[in-house]
Parts: C-alpha cells; structure tokens; sequence
C-alpha cells in the first residue's frame, strides 16, 4: 500500500513565477500607458518638460552652492597658511619647502585628499623664491584638479601676486 499526501495547493515556484508575471506585465502596461500619455496628452507633455526643467534649475543651484562651500574651504585653508606664516632664513625655508613638496607628492596620489595636497604646495610656493618657476613645474607635474585648487588658492591670496612679481623685478636689476 502506498501512501500519498493531498496536494496542499500550488507549489513555491508557482507561486513566484505568478507574481514576477505579475509584476512584470504591471511594469509593462505602466510602460505603454506612459509612453501613450506623452505622446498624445500636449499637458502632459507640458507638466514633463516643467517637471524636467526644474530639477535641472535644482542641480544647478545644488551644484553653484557647492562650488561656493568650495571655494569658501580653499579660502579657510589660504588664510590658516597665512597666519602659520613664512620663516625668516633661507634654511627653514628650504626645509619648509621640501617638506610640503614630499607631503604634497603622497597626498596627490589620493583623489580624496586634493584640498590637502593644494595646500601643501600652496605652502611650498609661498616660501619658494620664484612662484611663477615653480607653478610652471607644478603644470607639468601635479594633477588638474590638485593644480586647480591651487590656482584658486592663489586668486584669493594676494601676497602670492606680488611676491612674484618682486622676485621677476629682481631678477631684472
């Protein structure tokens, strides 16, 4: 005699394969009854480009206010350089040098630490005898956007202007 147990109903698979159908064929008449709105509905097409036009107005804003933040950090980095100061004498400055040029090297290998790496060489270039020379080593040297960082560093502090402009005159004499 052999026993067999009653079917207690559908099986798991079937009931998975059921609701992906489901589910799929859902997805799809959402698909064709969107695409038959945007085609036929000028409002809806209308309320489309205005939906799309303000998210595009949204990143533009979101983007502009982060590029301010940005700038507003390169700023605070500038002006803590600025209070640390340059050393008097050839030597520290040498040594200064030197080191914010090694930093600087490892940091610019880590794309996370560009603002790092623009103010070590930020600090090189303020105790360096020739900025305009060494950014023109730094052009060819240290990656963009590390390079930008640094030239917007240089746009906000003016001593570096003119510390280069002094160092071209004496040259000259």
């Amino acid at each position: 005699m052999s026993y067999t147990t009653p079917s207690s109903g559908p099986s798991v698979a079937t009931i998975v394969t059921a609701t992906v159908g489901v589910i799929t064929t859902s997805a799809l008449a959402y698909a064709i009854y969107f695409d038959h709105k945007r085609r036929n509905d000028p409002d809806f097409r209308k309320s489309l480009k205005r939906e799309g036009r303000r998210q595009a107005k949204a990143a533009k804003i979101e983007q502009e206010q982060q590029g301010k933040e940005e700038r507003q950090r390169l700023r605070d980095l500038v002006d803590e350089a600025f209070e640390e100061g340059v050393p008097d004498t050839a030597e520290e400055k040498e040594q200064v040098f030197m080191l914010e040029v090694g930093e600087g090297e490892k940091l610019c290998n880590d794309p996370t630490k560009v603002k790092e790496a623009a103010l070590c060489f930020f600090r090189a270039l303020k105790v360096y005898p020739n900025p305009q020379e060494l950014m023109t080593i730094y052009d060819k040297t240290v990656p963009k956007p590390v390079l930008d960082a640094i030239a917007e560093m240089i746009a906000y502090d003016r001593t570096i202007n003119s510390t280069s402009s002094g160092s071209s005159n004496a040259g000259v004499e």
